[in-house]
């Protein structure tokens, strides 16, 4: 069994590095950070017992430098490195780094990243052990196809339309759907640079097209004594350019039956790779019920705090819990899934090109309330760089049912204002206000198909003023502060309403729409 960890370096930087450390703290762990130049005073800095440079704002010199994080690693004495999410977190070169320095990694293997990371071998490992994937061809070696030509043939025996893929990839990057055999070679060219640029890998591999399916995920958890588990599902299918966007648990199209079915192979796929810690299969969920392997990510996800608010779990604590050599505390039997959850990413973009805002946050103020998380790195004056992911929080509900999550996440939506920069709460709140949404009846399509009405032009939202009241009491207990409230209590509350007015017109910097 390893030594106790009591030390754990976060290789990664905002929310999850702050999730992360949260766990920690509540475990008795301490907690080291690494950043950037431009990350010196963000919230994961000021969070973590620790704190150590690791080089300049670009990611390739500072947060993916295997060499300098373990060198950080090593300078404070940390037992354990957990890596989040996206950077070193599915690099087996890292893993091997970490495991030879003689430190623990809060993560699964080398050989297991290595077995799942690759696309094409993922896909030869999953079918051997039973589980379904998408009609495919992974080329003539399984490492993609020697031509456009080549790969065309193949593309005409599955038949039209079909997806293409990069074999080293995610993420969307590499991705493209393909109607007709007159666009197959621009298309497939198109695909490996990007696989190319992305990835250093142009390798790309063929997918029968499913027509409007869901994203549907399911979390998958391993220990070192050969348990895996199952720990229900999550709806992915709001995407744009197969970015996910909005996620949920459960999935409103999921019944027991087809939970357990995708679930027993789920743990199938993981055992294959003889998975440890918090893994996630996803798969296409066509609407005749039918689905399909499409990838394992083996790392935590972004979107894990679904999961957490519908089965009481940690996921976090449970991953340090692995690593440490210990059991799963509990069976199969045992997990029951609890009302529902939906989690809404909030940007620094613009809400209707989706293009990132960088800059600083001059205002910020954070939905609360029951059963209301939000998972942020950042704070008031922070600043979101160009550099990175513009990522401001993770805004994640809970509700008896799934009606009352989306009535409380519209009630958080309308709560949360950021001043500085653009965001795309207006696209979130527009999300929930869809009929289509709140019949649970929509597809990876959804947003293209509702494009004129998600972004349309900024304005004054029906249910804004709903918050005059609240804003104008907010001032209000401001002014009480001040000396002059006392004596000037009709005269506080016209300025209430007056900088409530220019807060909402956008004249202060705050924006209504966020």
């Amino acid at each position: 069994m390893p030594r106790p960890i009591k030390k754990i370096l976060i290789a990664n930087r905002g929310e999850i590095a702050v999730r992360v450390m949260r766990a920690c703290r509540e475990l008795g762990i301490t907690t080291v950070a690494v950043y950037s130049e431009v990350d010196r005073d963000a919230l994961h800095v000021r969070s973590a017992d620790e704190a150590y440079p690791i080089g300049p704002a670009p990611a390739r010199e500072s947060y993916l430098s295997i060499e300098k994080v373990i060198d950080a690693a090593k300078k404070s004495g940390a037992d354990a490195i957990h890596p989040g999410y996206g950077f070193l977190s599915e690099k087996a070169d890292f893993a091997r780094a970490v495991e030879a320095a003689g430190i623990i990694l809060v993560g699964p293997s080398a050989d297991s990243m290595d077995a799942m990371g690759d696309k094409t071998r993922a896909r030869q490992k999953v079918t051997a052990a039973g589980v379904p994937v998408v009609p495919g061809d992974n080329g003539p070696s399984g490492r993609g196809f020697p031509s456009p030509e080549a790969a065309l043939e193949s593309a005409k025996k599955i038949g039209f339309p079909v997806m293409l893929k990069a074999s080293a990839g995610g993420g969307g990057k590499g991705m493209r759907l393909v109607e007709s055999e007159e666009k197959f070679v621009a298309a497939y060219q198109g695909a490996q640079r990007e696989a190319k640029s992305a990835f250093a890998d142009d390798a790309v591999y063929l997918e029968k097209a499913v027509i409007r399916p869901r994203h549907v995920e399911i979390q998958v958890f391993g220990d070192t004594h050969g348990n895996v588990v199952y720990l229900g599902e999550r709806d992915c299918s709001i995407q744009r350019r197969h970015q996910k966007v909005i996620e949920e648990a459960p999935s409103p199209a999921v019944t027991p039956e087809l939970r357990a079915r995708m679930g027993e192979v789920a743990v199938k796929a993981a055992a294959a790779v003889n998975y440890v810690g918090a893994g996630t299969c996803e798969f296409l969920l066509a609407e005749d019920g039918s689905f399909y392997f499409l990838e394992m990510n083996t790392r935590l996800q972004v979107e894990h705090p679904v999961t957490e608010m519908v089965t009481g779990l940690d996921l976090v604590k449970l991953q340090i819990a692995v690593a440490n050599g210990e059991r799963l505390p509990f069976k199969q039997e045992d997990l029951q899934i609890r009302g529902a959850a939906i989690e809404c990413r909030i940007y620094a973009e613009d809400p209707i090109k989706f293009l990132p805002s960088p800059g600083k946050i001059t205002a910020l103020r954070q939905p609360s309330g029951p059963y209301v998380r939000d998972d942020s790195g950042v704070t008031q004056g922070s600043e979101i760089s160009v550099f990175y992911d513009p990522m401001i929080s993770k805004l994640i509900v809970w509700g008896a049912t799934r009606a009352e999550a989306i009535e409380r996440m519209s009630r958080a939506l309308l709560e949360y204002r950021v001043g500085g920069i653009k965001t795309n709460l207006a696209f979130h709140r527009r999300v929930m206000k869809n009929a289509d949404f709140q019949s649970g009846r929509y597809d990876t399509s959804f947003i293209a198909r509702n494009a004129a009405e998600l972004a349309r032009p900024l304005e004054l939202e029906e249910g804004d003023e709903a918050l005059d009241a609240i804003l104008a009491a907010a001032a209000l207990h401001a002014i009480g502060d001040s000396p002059e409230a006392s004596t000037a209590t009709d005269g506080g509350a016209a300025r209430a309403s007056s900088e409530r007015s220019a807060w909402q017109s956008g004249s202060t910097g705050f924006r209504g729409e966020g």
